[in-house]
């Protein structure tokens, strides 16, 4: 009986949303979209820790550039993650919408990133950012 009851408790662990959480494989779903409203969001973000959804600016070359805008994450699955666009962005004009992780910088829930910093950088899974390249319309 007691081993039933800790099978049953370890599957329960399982199926929470905050075991799940530490868990689940970093991942960004974002579409192609009118960012004339000066927001651009993603459909889904899947997130390991608590971070930031980043925008920066990208081209052919698929390199992340300036950043235009931001909005946070928190662990696990996010949905309709949107960020208020800092700049003007053009139609035609490609977006990387890339998980950045909070640690690092001096304040927790300040956004501290500037290109190439350290501080509430990109995460790199295997190595490989967790983006999705999208183009404004």
């Amino acid at each position: 009986m007691i081993r039933t009851a800790l099978f049953a408790t370890g599957l329960f662990l399982a199926t929470t949303p905050a075991f799940a959480a530490g868990h689940a494989t970093p991942g960004v779903v974002a579409s192609d979209q009118d960012v004339s409203n000066g927001v651009v969001s993603a459909e889904k973000i899947t997130a390991g820790e608590n971070g930031w959804m980043v925008v920066h600016r990208t081209d052919a070359d698929m390199k992340p550039g300036p950043v235009v805008g931001y909005a946070p994450l928190r662990a696990g699955e996010n949905l309709d993650v949107a960020a208020i666009l800092q700049e003007p962005v053009a139609s035609g004009d490609m977006l990387m919408l890339m998980v950045h992780s909070e640690a690092g910088g001096t304040a927790t829930g300040v956004f501290e990133y500037t290109l190439g910093a350290k501080e509430d950088g990109p995460i790199k899974p295997d190595g490989k950012l967790v983006m999705q390249v999208i183009s404004a319309k």
